[in-house]
């Protein structure tokens, strides 16, 4: 079952954005990047060591290493109920 992004966050999980440094597998002393993104749990990070081991195990380019950021965008208690507006002319 697919969730909303909105329900994730609001289940704890935040946006993992990973950068990738493999050596390319014909020229072994050319490193190259790739970007990679997903709602993710801290501190284990489920899905990034997933990918991380899906990596390893199908792509031919070696990793060199990983580089990663984690933010949380929201999270439950920052929810208020507004109950009026005020009008700025």
């Amino acid at each position: 079952m697919e969730r909303s992004e909105t329900e994730l966050m609001l289940k704890g999980y935040g946006l993992t954005t990973a950068e990738f440094f493999y050596h390319m597998p014909d020229y072994v002393h050319v490193l190259n990047t790739f970007i990679w993104q997903d709602y993710d749990m801290a501190p284990d990070h489920p899905k990034l060591f997933e990918f991380v081991e899906f990596w390893q195990r199908e792509i031919e380019g070696p990793l060199h290493s990983v580089r990663f950021t984690h933010r949380k965008m929201i999270s439950p208690g920052e929810w208020q109920n507004v109950k009026g507006e005020f009008y700025v002319n």
